[in-house]
């Protein structure tokens, strides 16, 4: 299931025509089915279903959109695309695939449904293959639509994630105010779009495996992270930084880049408004630190040193991502 989930990704990813893309995106979303249901539970039944009804719906508008440019200009080919409303069809089919605002209300439901690893591939591998095939339209698709979806898709997650006490959620709205930042600088920057994702997917992941070794589901959980590894819940505080993007962690140089970027293109007023729309996220990334590193919870537990104990899973990955979820500021000239 998982190489199936793989394959859909890269076909869609190299392919020229329409129909091979969709394909693809199908396959993706076939895969991933069995995954979030893997737990026999009516709410990863419910998520399972939420998913479906919306990846199908993406689907068929993005097959939709590209049978009306086939219509019109007589060509399959992707970078090929010039008529107007399936421009306009793609985009929206393509910010549903992703969960950009106005479409974005599926993903907090269906992360919530699954387990913390399912949660995990939706936020990160799922977003690689609409991501490539907006960045492949990206001179056809209309800016004014995709800036303002950029903007609301900033404020929904700053604002979704306020309220919200378990960690999936607060994921979801992060990973929405993320998406928005990308779609407001696509037409105008695309490779620091590239640069964007990147760093999105790294931080990202380094979170969901902060979360997955710890098991922490909701905020609560987080107070007690530093009787499995005090190392670990100081990291966190950084790495929760670095997603809120303060300026000496890695968050910091895409929200840079892209404020530098939209102020030359003389979009001032955009660039303060997006700029205020990240202390809504900033807000409760700090929530989460608070809970996790500065403060200690009421009860005090059994096992004071757990954290002498051998951890029962690899911490390649969680080591590699957090350093680099932290430090990669200073390469910034690099992908210039």
């Amino acid at each position: 299931i998982l190489s199936s989930l793989a394959l859909g990704t890269v076909i869609t990813l190299t392919s020229f025509h329409w129909l091979l893309a969709w394909i693809g995106l199908e396959l993706n979303t076939l895969a991933i089915i069995p995954i979030i249901t893997k737990q026999h539970h009516p709410r990863g039944t419910e998520a399972t279903t939420k998913y479906f009804l919306t990846q199908a719906a993406a689907s068929a508008m993005l097959l939709f959109s590209s049978t009306i440019n086939a219509w019109s200009t007589g060509t399959w080919d992707i970078t090929q695309l010039t008529s107007q409303p399936a421009c306009i069809m793609l985009t929206m089919a393509l910010s549903m695939k992703l969960g950009l605002a106005p479409l974005h209300f599926w993903l907090p439901e269906v992360l919530q449904g699954t387990s913390l690893k399912t949660a995990l591939i939706i936020t990160t591998w799922q977003k690689l293959a609409p991501m490539a095939l907006l960045f492949l339209t990206q001179h056809a698709l209309n800016p004014t639509t995709l800036l303002t979806m950029g903007l609301l898709s900033t404020f929904v997650g700053g604002w979704g994630g306020l309220n919200q006490t378990q960690t999936r959620k607060i994921m979801a709205f992060s990973s929405i105010a993320h998406l928005g930042w990308m779609a407001t600088i696509l037409t105008i920057s695309p490779t620091i779009m590239i640069l964007n994702l990147v760093l999105y997917l790294l931080m990202t992941i380094s979170m969901f495996t902060v979360l997955i070794f710890t098991t922490s589901k909701t905020i609560k959980d987080l107070t007690t992270t530093w009787t499995i590894s005090p190392t670990l819940s100081s990291l966190t505080l950084i790495l929760l930084m670095s997603l809120g993007g303060l300026p000496p962690l890695t968050g910091f140089m895409p929200k840079w880049l892209i404020l530098q970027e939209l102020t030359s293109h003389n979009l001032p007023s955009l660039a303060t408004i997006l700029a205020l729309s990240a202390l809504l996220s900033l807000f409760f990334y700090l929530r989460l630190s608070y809970m996790t590193a500065l403060t200690l919870p009421p009860t005090t537990t059994q096992n004071q040193l757990k954290w002498r104990f051998c951890p029962k899973q690899k911490t390649t990955v969680l080591s590699t991502t957090l350093v680099l979820s932290a430090l990669l500021l200073p390469t910034t000239p690099l992908f210039l």
